[in-house]
């Protein structure tokens, strides 16, 4: 579980450089061991051996965990007739099984400059392993239960199974509060962050068979209510067009401006990394960018940001980083950000959502095969070829020929027909 700018998360203890190294030789394990089970790169090993760099989130608490010497072990003070001497086997602590998908999503962060170390919470410390009491005397087994059944062998389980709506409430309990909060510093709107952190849960529960089994559901969830919070639609919505008003205080005003000038991009990675206290590939797998880009967002924001602030200016990059992780978990729980809804409540939200859509797609479905039917039951058996409509045909010349002949012309024809015509007689027709 990674850190929030709400709930400092406990952090285990790294020794220093050397002794890490020398931890890692006393336990036989090699760089190459140590990264697949962390999950990084032979080179991150180095770099941590080296002091160069330092483990975080999820990562340090794994590498912790491997080089953490063995405590040791005493065997109780009991007299030897009371009980036989046993031979106390150390414990060998196992490197956590890392998966193909896990190994192959990992950066290299070899040819990649390493950003500065943050400081981290001091770590909540463990209660050492109690000592293997003595063989106590053997205890009549109990009866079992009148109405239990024993037929087939099989103990009971000690815990019961968590079904996958308490699982949903716990993790909608511990992590939506902090989440309101930071998307409030991503957006600058209240409103709109607790819109966007109820639609994620929604989405959440929708897809709790994937989210369940994810390596880290909470961050499932925080990136799904950044997406949908970045949205650009929001703009054309009355009442986000605005951010909100910003805090009273000079110093937490200057940070908020300086957070919402930044171009959302870079704004997101300043509160992955500083805020909420992601490593660098873990940022930049989250906001689907390369890790050099991711680096270069970092460094372009902090510089931005370090004008407005100018108790940033003067600080050293490991110090600059830990005082912005102050300066906005401090805005964060200082501004009043509405409370969501009950786990119960948004549940109830996804599935009626899911149902009025399931609905919708049924009824759209039904109509598109009544439309279907429709068009061939009215549609015509056999192909008809249309007539051509009537056009206009251009282009021809008129029509030629004798015109109408007139009263004069028709009396002139009948006089030349009845006379006969006076000239050679050679011209004359005869008639026989």
């Amino acid at each position: 579980m990674t850190r929030s700018t709400t709930d400092e998360a406990a952090v285990p203890p790294l020794p220093s450089p050397k002794e890490r190294r020398r931890l890692r030789k006393a336990k036989s394990l090699s760089e190459e061991e140590v990264a697949a089970a962390v999950g990084v790169t032979r080179a991150t090993v180095r770099s941590w051996e080296t002091g160069r760099t330092s483990p975080r989130g999820r990562k340090r608490a794994l590498y912790a965990k491997l080089i953490a010497p063995e405590p040791a072990v005493k065997p109780p003070a009991v007299k030897p007739s009371a009980v036989k001497p046993s031979v106390v086997k150390p414990s060998v602590v196992k490197p956590p099984a890392v998966t193909p998908e896990a190994a192959a999503a990992a950066v290299p962060e070899a040819a990649v400059p390493e950003a500065p170390d943050l400081p981290v919470a001091p770590p909540v410390p463990e209660a050492p392993p109690a000592a293997p009491p003595a063989d106590p005397p053997s205890a009549p087994a109990p009866a079992p239960a009148p109405n239990s059944d024993t037929r087939s062998g099989a103990e009971a389980p000690d815990e019961r199974r968590v079904s996958p709506a308490e699982a949903f409430d716990e993790l909608y309990a511990r992590t939506a509060p902090g989440l309101v909060r930071q998307t409030y510093l991503l957006t600058g709107r209240r409103a709109l962050a607790r819109e966007s952190v109820e639609r994620a849960f929604e989405l959440a529960w929708q897809r709790w068979p994937e989210v369940a089994v994810d390596r880290d559901p909470a961050g499932w969830v925080r990136a799904a209510a950044y997406e949908y919070a970045m949205s650009p639609w929001h703009r054309l919505r009355r009442t986000h067009r605005q951010p909100d008003a910003p805090p009273t205080e000079p110093g937490k005003r200057a940070l908020f401006d300086a957070l919402l000038d930044l171009p959302p991009a870079y704004r997101r990675t300043l509160l992955l990394y500083d805020g909420v206290g992601l490593d660098l590939p873990e940022t930049a797998a989250e906001t689907e960018a390369s890790t050099p880009a991711a680096a270069g967002r970092l460094m372009t924001a902090r510089a931005a940001v370090a004008e407005r602030l100018p108790e940033l200016a003067d600080a050293a990059p490991a110090e600059q980083s830990a005082l912005l992780h102050d300066r906005i978990g401090g805005l964060a729980r200082a501004e009043h950000v509405p409370v969501p809804r009950p786990a119960r409540a948004v549940r109830t939200g996804s599935e009626n959502k899911a149902r009025l859509w399931t609905r919708a797609a049924v009824a759209g479905v039904a109509l598109l095969i009544a439309v279907t039917g429709l068009t061939l039951h009215t549609a015509p058996t056999h192909y008809e070829q249309p007539i051509s409509p009537p056009e206009r045909v251009g282009g021809v010349p008129p029509r030629g020929g004798p015109q109408k002949l007139t009263a004069q012309d028709l009396k002139l024809q009948k006089s030349l027909s009845e006379q006969l015509a006076h000239g050679p007689e050679r011209l004359v027709p005869q008639l026989e």
